[in-house]
């Protein structure tokens, strides 16, 4: 598929689309990207869908990006003797941590720490928020609650503890495995749950470290109250809005995806809109007007990427869901007044000189007559992160030595990327490498102008200071 839209696709990979032909079109279709979750699956599954997805890659001349997700903690109840229980709206129900299976007034919560962290009056939500019940009273092995809001409840249905942080951390003996063992594959991005507070995207990179960059989910309440900090710390964010519209209540959650895309935009950080997107295509080949709005809504507010998850997993029209994101995209980036959503309307107080190249990189394309891509020459990424979040009307092309900087763009608006190995080693040939890339990945042709961005001394990281144009010859 040519590069005819900014707004990426990350397409979960499942029992639906693990084969190698399946994946080949969904590629076709328009993804940009692959999420591995590792919730599901074994490790010699996804070894096998890792290598189809970088033969692929090779094979398309395609730099896609793969995604490991991890699993996280995932709070549950334990099993009830008879497999459900029907919760009525003012009964006691207690939770204890007893193995004992369980009945219409308690249930095993094998969670020792949610014990030690509720007190009388927290509510707790139990499968997937439908319903809630709030503390009498607790202790370390005991829980006395009353039903808010009665409901089904059923064996090992997941608990949420909204506006509760819990001493627990986002890497479970399950995820340093599933990480270790992702890494050593070499995935491009890591994408970590449970992120309750900015500890926990600093416990997670000191096992990382530069092996792969991380994604932050943000799906508690807590995670908002250091949005600012947990943004600083983490290579990209993912909105997402599963758990969040359980945590917090459901119509704030539109209100935060706006309010996290903006702040991630400010740090040029990639962020990623996740979670029914495109729901109803698991079961329909088309969705419904509310879906297309949601998605079309996600690009308008300049989200980098917007995310499939059972749609593409599990879904019987993985592909048709891939294809009908990439339509929807395609129509709103073709909408005139998309450009002016592009504006930033923070005030342009470049705290890093590295923002304010880019700003001036961005306005100097604007102004200067038949310009046709702008190119970033980076080491590490920074310099192209940079530049995509001041959302330039033209293609950016990342050109840099190293093939793992390349495969981390498939998240990244706009980006275009290419590998060059000379790149970096001789300063006067730059222009001829920026021509040569535009012109193979059709973004420019002979006597139109290229804007580049690098930094100076080259090899140098976190750092763009260079802003140079270029006639294509």
């Amino acid at each position: 598929m040519p590069f005819n839209t900014n707004t990426k696709i990350l397409a979960t990979i499942g029992p639906a689309t693990g084969s190698k032909d399946v994946l080949s079109k969904l590629i076709d279709a328009g993804a940009d990207a692959f999420r591995f979750n590792f919730s599901h699956g074994t490790h010699a599954e996804h070894q096998e869908r890792y290598n189809i997805v970088r033969n692929l890659s090779k094979k398309k001349n395609r730099h896609i990006s793969i995604v490991a997700d991890m699993q996280g903690p995932k709070l549950r109840v334990g099993h009830f003797a008879n497999g459900e229980v029907v919760l009525k709206k003012g009964q006691t129900f207690e939770f204890d941590l007893s193995s004992k299976a369980g009945d219409e007034k308690r249930v095993n919560l094998p969670h020792p720490e949610i014990f030690k962290a509720v007190k009388k009056g927290d509510k707790l939500l139990l499968n997937d928020g439908n319903i809630a019940v709030e503390v009498q009273k607790s202790d370390k092995s005991h829980m006395t609650t009353k039903v808010l809001v009665g409901g089904r409840l059923s064996d090992h249905k997941g608990v949420n503890l909204p506006n509760i942080t819990l001493p627990i951390s986002a890497l479970t003996d399950k995820d340093i495995d599933d990480l270790k063992f992702a890494l050593k594959l070499g995935v491009d991005w890591v994408s970590l749950s449970f992120v309750q507070k900015a500890q926990d995207v600093k416990d997670a990179k000191k096992i990382i470290k530069d092996k792969a960059l991380i994604i932050s989910k943000l799906e508690k309440p807590s995670a908002i109250d250091e949005l600012d900090e947990i943004i600083a710390l983490s290579d990209a964010i993912m909105v997402a809005r599963g758990d969040l519209g359980v945590e917090c209540p459901i119509e704030t959650v539109p209100v935060l995806q706006k309010k996290i895309i903006s702040a991630c935009r400010k740090q040029a950080k990639p962020v990623i809109v996740a979670t029914q997107m495109l729901e109803s295509m698991i079961n329909a080949p088309t969705p419904t007007r509310a879906e297309v709005s949601d998605v079309a809504t996600a690009v308008y507010d300049m989200a980098d990427t917007v995310m499939l998850s059972a749609e593409t997993a599990v879904g019987s029209y993985p592909v048709e869901a891939v294809k009908m994101m990439h339509h929807i995209i395609e129509k709103v980036e073709n909408d005139s007044h998309f450009i002016e959503c592009t504006a930033n309307n923070e005030s342009h107080v470049c705290a890093l000189e590295s923002l304010g190249i880019t700003y001036a990189a961005k306005e100097l394309s604007e102004v200067l007559p038949n310009v046709s891509a702008i190119v970033t020459f980076t080491n590490s990424g920074f310099t192209t992160f940079t530049m995509a979040k001041e959302r330039p009307n033209l293609p950016i092309v990342a050109i840099t030595p190293h093939e793992n900087v390349a495969s981390r763009m498939g998240i990244v608006w706009g980006v275009r990327a290419s590998v060059d190995p000379e790149v970096f080693k001789n300063f006067d040939q730059i222009e001829a490498i920026a021509s040569k890339h535009v012109k193979d990945l059709g973004c420019g042709k002979k006597g139109e102008y290229i804007i580049t961005t690098a930094g100076y001394p080259f090899g140098k990281t976190l750092m763009t200071n260079l802003l140079h144009t270029v006639r294509i010859k």
